[in-house]
């Protein structure tokens, strides 16, 4: 398992992306996977930039694991911050125009359509959030 600490910032998404890629790589992630989990990184962390300390900076946490039987990767994103479980959240109605929906949703419906596995906990004081994908 290797990990980054960074500070939660937009500015930091690609850092964080690049850190992911590299594990991704030494494991012969499909690129279909890779651009999955990129635009996943960008969701989620890009949430975590804007919401978890806002209007402060904080310290996230991004560990990144490659699995075995069957190959997978499973990458953590863990903050500090106000205690939200984006899972909670409804689903948006896709099959409504952009119009007619409510704004916000969209984002993490991508994330959880695109992961095998998505899972959310709050524990001692950190929000922790958790991505898998089969490669």
């Amino acid at each position: 398992m290797k990990e980054l600490n960074v500070s939660a910032t937009i500015e930091n998404i690609p850092v964080v992306t690049e850190f992911v890629d590299a594990e991704l790589e030494s494991c012969n992630c499909p690129m279909k996977a890779q651009m999955q989990i990129d635009i996943a990184i960008d969701e989620l962390f890009g949430n975590i930039a804007r919401y978890a300390y806002n209007p402060d900076v904080g310290p996230a946490t991004v560990r990144v694991e490659v699995l075995s039987d069957p190959l997978a990767v499973e990458i953590t994103f863990i903050d500090g911050g106000v205690p939200y479980d984006p899972l909670k959240k409804d689903d948006p109605d896709v099959t409504l125009s952009a119009e007619q929906r409510e704004i916000g949703g969209l984002g993490i419906f991508m994330v959880k359509k695109s992961m095998d596995s998505i899972a959310y906990e709050y524990k001692d004081g950190k929000n922790i959030l958790a991505i898998k994908k089969n490669l």
